[in-house]
């Protein structure tokens, strides 16, 4: 059995023409009606990671929310717009990055992400995650993310939004569980999706971010906007339309390991231009965050510099705000001597100071083993 996923060209966050591009996008999957029937709860699940502007290219553009929101009304649906950022209160960012405005200019309702409940993820790796009760309560839940790099999974998208239905400080002890067995992580992050499940979900890729996302990469412009009801499938065609690999990507590296449906193109009926047209291909991929030719796990501790991308403070941006090491879930950061101190023999590669960071003041290094094998294959 096929899934589908449908893409739309849309060139600008212009209004009409974001919403003449949703409702385009939608067609081939029946339109909203489909999704949302009247009288419903609708949680509209965009990203709220920080509270930065939306060139930045880190939240969901307000314009994308706006558009949703108005199809849900004019379904007969009841919006409400929530998510859980990394840092500042989930008002305070929906304020910055212009989500907030846009929820009260429509007359939808703004869900903090305040009060979690236990949920029972099956016989998962976790078995049991509290997450948001707006997110178990909820009718409907319509997944918008942005499609950016991200440090430590290598794409966040339809599958990684997911993971702000966990509250606040809860990421960094999930987080820490996982350690720094990124398998481990993504299974997790796959179990969610497959427990919260998601009726739609629509990606803004109208701009993007390459580089060192997931807060701290470069705004490029795709110009396309993707939807689906299975996140797997939509994560699927995003990485191929960036150009990236399945080792590159955890959750779909992961996903195939486990024969998960829907993570191979074959399993897709695509609507749409031709992935070849929209397909691009000069973007620039987070830096390598693992090794995959065959180094034995027992000697990757002991060669953990060499063979790793680890966070690296810039001094000269960092103003020392403490909000990196309040947050680090193995507490491998310290303010010492008016300078950002990180314990590499704890820190477990999870990105969350690069993350958080609203300075822009963690850089990442590449270990001398991954920058040799970088120039090997570039050439």
């Amino acid at each position: 059995m096929k899934t589908t996923v449908s893409l739309q060209a849309v060139n600008s966050y212009e209004r009409q023409e974001v919403e003449r591009g949703i409702t385009t996008l939608l067609a081939p999957l029946g339109g909203i009606a489909a999704f949302v029937k009247p009288g419903q709860r609708v949680l509209i699940k965009p990203n709220m990671l920080s509270g930065k502007s939306p060139e930045k290219a880190v939240t969901t553009h307000p314009e994308v929310v706006r558009a949703v929101i108005g199809l849900v009304l004019q379904a007969g649906g009841s919006p409400l717009v929530g998510d859980s950022p990394g840092v500042g209160t989930p008002r305070q960012v929906a304020r910055r990055c212009g989500i907030l405005a846009v929820v009260e200019e429509m007359g939808a309702e703004f869900a903090p992400f305040t009060d979690s409940v236990p949920a029972r993820i099956g016989n998962g790796t976790f078995q049991e995650l509290q997450i948001a009760r707006d997110v178990v309560e909820a009718d409907v839940i319509i997944n918008l993310p942005k499609l950016k790099t991200h440090q430590m999974m290598g794409m966040t998208g339809a599958v990684k939004n997911l993971f702000g239905a966990v509250i606040g400080m809860r990421k960094p002890g999930l987080h820490l569980q996982a350690g720094e067995d990124k398998a481990l992580f993504a299974k997790m992050l796959l179990e969610l999706a497959a427990h919260i499940r998601p009726a739609l979900t629509l990606v803004d890729a109208i701009t993007a971010m390459e580089g060192d996302g997931p807060g701290s990469g470069d705004p490029v412009h795709l110009g396309i906007l993707m939807a689906g009801a299975e996140p797997l499938a939509v994560d699927r065609v995003a990485m191929d339309l960036l150009g990236l690999t399945e080792v590159q990507v955890w959750t779909q590296k992961v996903a195939a390991e486990n024969h998960s449906a829907f993570c191979h193109l074959a399993e897709i009926d695509l609507f749409g231009p031709p992935l070849e047209d929209l397909r691009t291909k000069t973007f620039r991929p987070a830096k390598t965050t693992d090794v995959h030719f065959g180094v034995p796990r027992l000697l990757h501790r002991p060669l953990k510099k060499a063979l790793s991308v680890l966070p690296c403070p810039d001094h000269h941006t960092c103003i020392r705000c403490g909000l990196c090491v309040t947050h680090c879930p193995p507490a491998a950061m310290a303010i010492r001597k008016e300078k950002l101190h990180i314990d590499y023999a704890k820190c477990i590669g999870c990105f969350c100071c690069q993350e958080l960071c609203p300075y822009g003041a963690i850089d990442t290094r590449q270990g001398f083993l991954l920058r040799l094998l970088d120039s090997f294959s570039r050439r």
